[in-house]
């Protein structure tokens, strides 16, 4: 692992404070990550279950993390795929938890998956399959 569980959580604390919304993070391994959302009102939709947005961004913010344990602190690496399978309905007004999982990282592409639970069921609510861009390193130029 590249880095730690501190130093992912200020990066996200100062890069990216606007994820806290759709997660904050629980623990952290190499090549893995686990999130959780406290579910309330805005992240139900009619019907009281928990909206398809609502998990996607757990998921994708989860992945971010699982990716950047190995690649380190990339600010711009990129979800450019998203698959989302619902698989349940997720309790309406408990916790919502994502174990995201690196399948592959190499130079420019991170492969993932992401599984959803709803706090107190065995079973997962969703699944989703992600792919990340990640930027190529910039050279640096003797006068820079």
């Amino acid at each position: 692992m590249i880095i730690t569980f501190e130093e992912l959580q200020a990066f996200l604390d100062e890069q990216f404070p606007q994820g806290a919304a759709f997660g904050t993070l629980q623990k952290l391994g190499d090549g893995w990550a686990e999130m959780k959302l406290e579910v309330d009102e805005e992240h139900l939709r009619p019907g009281g279950t928990v909206s398809g947005p609502a998990m996607m961004g757990l998921a994708d913010v989860t992945l971010y993390a699982a990716l950047l344990s190995k690649i380190g602190l990339v600010p711009l690496a990129v979800t450019t795929n998203l698959n989302i399978n619902f698989l349940r309905k997720p309790v309406a007004h408990k916790p919502i938890w994502a174990r995201a999982t690196m399948l592959k990282v190499g130079r420019t592409m991170g492969v993932g998956e992401v599984f959803v639970y709803s706090e107190g069921a065995e079973d997962p609510v969703a699944h989703s399959t992600m792919t990340y861009s990640i930027p190529p390193e910039r050279p640096r130029h003797a006068d820079a």
